[in-house]
């Protein structure tokens, strides 16, 4: 596919959509925990499962090299430890090897993979196939996904720590620099009880994620085949940073999300046909499909990637 104007369009050195996005994400969130007292427990749950969202979509776009030409002022951006147990230096090098595109999907290269190799799955016993099972439905990937996701991501962390791995070590001293101020000011100074913020941001905040994520990708021979659209989404999509329009942004990761829709639309056709369609009409058609059935099999079908 030849590259379209609206791709081709230089980015600006400074991109103010995206820098008045993250100021309002932080202003957001410091002016929720002051105030945490004065709303009931489910509303603020609420907005910070909806602003913690916000945060690692703005997270993702900073991952691609937004908003600004200055790496160590966008990770500065990025680098609150709102979510609390993902560090950002960690979730941007995770990411970029998700961005591989010719191993997508893979059980060992992807590391954004839901699927397992037949070895991996056998190796789980009953308990593991189960979780496993049900975390292909959209409603287990949103209720037990967040708490599952954060346990296997921590182990696997750990092992890392264990064995001496130096970008591990240095991504959690960065992370810890951030993680006490933070936790002081969040349950010493604004008193927030830790039940709650943990309910709103880091619960709410990932099974919101979850939502998008669920149905981004498949296995499939064919390499554009295996990553989704989902359309008509007015409201998830502002929150997703448009992110829902998933080939577009893989075929073009360095278009900012204000950019995505239009050129989303002016590709529309080239790019669907190159994905073979599979395209959603919306979330709630995703939740229609796949709320308590099988999105794909735990077992990813060739076992690895061709």
């Amino acid at each position: 596919m030849s590259l379209p104007a609206l791709a081709a369009k230089p980015v600006p050195a400074i991109e103010w959509p995206t820098i008045g996005l993250a100021a309002a994400i932080h202003c957001g969130w410091i002016a929720l925990v002051l105030l945490h007292a004065a709303l009931p427990w489910w509303a603020f749950a609420g907005l910070a499962a909806v602003l913690s969202a916000w945060f690692g979509s703005l997270q993702h776009e900073i991952i691609h090299g937004h908003p600004t030409r200055s790496a160590a002022f966008n990770s500065l951006l990025a680098s609150p430890p709102l979510w609390l147990w993902l560090p950002w230096r960690r979730y941007r090098d995770s990411h970029l090897v998700h961005h591989r595109d010719p191993r997508l999907t893979d059980p060992v290269d992807d590391p954004e993979s839901r699927y397992r190799t037949p070895e991996a799955w056998m190796s789980l016993g009953p308990a593991g196939r189960a979780l496993d099972h049900v975390q292909s439905t959209l409603i287990g990937r949103v209720l037990i996904g967040p708490a599952y996701g954060i346990a296997l991501f921590l182990r696997a962390e750990a092992r890392d720590l264990a064995a001496g791995t130096g970008a591990a070590w240095r991504a959690w001293i960065h992370h810890a620099a951030w993680l006490v101020p933070h936790c002081l000011f969040v349950f010493w100074v604004c008193e927030v009880p830790v039940w709650l913020y943990a309910l709103g941001f880091v619960q709410g905040g990932f099974a919101l994620t979850l939502v998008r994520s669920f149905a981004e990708h498949r296995a499939a021979e064919k390499v554009a085949h295996r990553t989704a659209v989902v359309e008509g989404s007015a409201l998830f999509g502002p929150l997703f940073l448009f992110n829902n329009l998933h080939a577009a942004h893989h075929r073009w990761p360095r278009v900012p999300w204000y950019r995505l829709p239009a050129l989303y639309r002016a590709e529309r056709d080239r790019l669907l046909a190159d994905n073979g369609g599979l395209v959603y009409r919306g979330y709630g058609e995703i939740a229609r499909r796949f709320l308590f059935r099988r999105h794909h099999s735990a077992v990813h079908p060739t076992g690895r990637a061709p």
